[in-house]
């Protein structure tokens, strides 16, 4: 299959937000007057809309779960969005997309705002066309919503010739609901069991095997 048009997640597929979400989720947990566990029982908030892994999570309300969010984000958004490492090997992988004139978007349901400086912090910006996240008011973080806007800024696209690439079954779903291929990695925060699960098309345990994959 050769791809033309490839959608990322960002958390989990590019770079490896641990430290930055687990710390800002603490400072909420804290601030809401719960205990927080170990920052590495809180990895299960990377990936999934933040509301919906409060109340999943903690049992807390819509209301509490959206407060908890807006807490999140006085640690996350002057500190925690820089604590964060880049995949080894994602910048080059890129670069060789672009070369081989790949058209790229970024799907995600961290907030848009968020999405691109990390994307410029890590200097990845210039790779993509398009970049979709969700709103700062909890609207649009629904994968499949987010997949759909960004297949919506590229403009034409062949739906078998366009691949979703994400770590967490969301990614899947979201690409499944808009008809196209699915890539599923493993160097994220999602299992091979659990993107089987749901169905991804391709599995990548490395980003040399998600390059492979995606160049054809």
């Amino acid at each position: 299959m050769e791809f033309t048009t490839i959608l990322f997640d960002l958390d989990g597929t590019l770079t490896d937000p641990f430290e930055g979400i687990t710390n800002s989720v603490a400072y909420a947990l804290k601030k809401m007057g719960i205990t927080p566990p170990k920052n590495s029982e809180l990895k299960k908030f990377i990936g999934p809309p933040l509301a919906e892994s409060f109340e999943k999570f903690y049992g807390l309300s819509k209301e509490e779960s959206y407060k908890a969010v807006d807490i999140y984000r006085e640690y996350f958004a002057p500190k925690g969005i820089f604590e964060n490492t880049i995949f080894k090997g994602i910048p080059e992988m890129l670069a060789s997309l672009k070369k081989a004139e790949k058209r790229l978007a970024l799907a995600t349901s961290k907030p848009t705002v968020f999405a691109k400086k990390i994307l410029k912090h890590f200097n990845i910006d210039k790779y993509f066309d398009v970049v979709v996240g969700s709103n700062l008011d909890g609207s649009m973080t629904d994968k499949a919503e987010v997949v759909a806007a960004a297949l919506k800024g590229l403009g034409a696209v062949e739906p078998s010739a366009t691949v979703m690439v994400g770590d967490r079954s969301h990614d899947i779903i979201g690409g499944i609901k808009n008809g196209i291929c699915t890539v599923g990695v493993t160097f994220g925060y999602g299992t091979k069991e659990e993107l089987e699960q749901f169905h991804a098309d391709y599995i990548a345990g490395s980003v040399d095997e998600l390059k492979n994959i995606l160049l054809g």
